[in-house]
């Protein structure tokens, strides 16, 4: 499950392998741990040698059961501090540096390569992570639709109403991370595009629901209709 930021693809994903009876991987969270660590370190954005070194021995922990989230660094659970603005804003930085990419693709893999049945979501899945998945979906929603969605989970989180910054932030990241060098944020060629932007989170689920269940068919079938 790829997509850009503001979707909602950590929620409906949780929700889909519920209903899947299947694990669950945030691969978003394993690169929000690592851009905490150099927040941390007091790494400037623009060191990428120094970024590269933090992470080198990324003292992560990640859970991949969808009801029960596991995010420690250094065994401490980072889950609430990884949601935070600064590592919003720094993430898509830390993101494009391919020592890290590097790194946290290796372990997405030795995570998945244990694990029969997983949702996994991030960026690059299916075009880079798990190239061979028998299901892929590019997970979309206009730039508008996705800032009012994370600023009403502000309000109610008590962070404020602000919808012109938090559009102004959906769209800057969707720039960092469309233009990057390493791995840049696009649809799989063999990706179902589902737009959620007129979509309740019920409908997501059951429309997920089928499009993986036609998609596994018909790659175990070979293509056959």
């Amino acid at each position: 499950m790829d997509g850009p930021s503001g979707t909602g693809k950590s929620s409906v994903s949780r929700r889909l392998a519920t209903r899947l009876n299947a694990r669950y991987l945030d691969t978003g969270a394993m690169y929000r741990v690592a851009t905490l660590r150099v927040l941390r370190a007091g790494i400037e954005l623009t060191d990428t040698a120094a970024i590269a070194a933090a992470v080198k021995e990324l003292p992560l922990t990640i859970g991949t059961d969808p009801s029960r989230e596991v995010i420690l660094l250094d065994d401490v659970d980072v889950s609430s501090e990884i949601r935070g603005d600064a590592v919003t804003k720094a993430v898509s930085a830390v993101s494009a540096v391919s020592e890290v990419r590097d790194l946290l693709v290796a372990l997405q893999r030795d995570i998945t390569s244990t694990t029969q049945r997983i949702v996994v979501e991030g960026r690059d899945i299916g075009t880079v992570v798990l190239r061979d998945a028998d299901a892929k979906i590019y997970l979309t929603a206009s730039a508008e639709a996705r800032a009012e969605r994370r600023n009403q989970q502000n309000i109610r989180e008590g962070r404020g109403d602000d919808f012109e910054a938090v559009l102004a932030d959906v769209q800057r990241r969707d720039n960092l991370d469309s233009t990057r060098k390493v791995s840049p944020l696009r649809p799989a060629e063999d990706a179902v595009l589902v737009d959620t932007s007129e979509m309740n989170m019920d409908e997501v689920i059951d429309e997920l629901f089928r499009v993986v269940r036609q998609q596994v068919s018909t790659s175990r079938t070979g293509g056959a209709q």
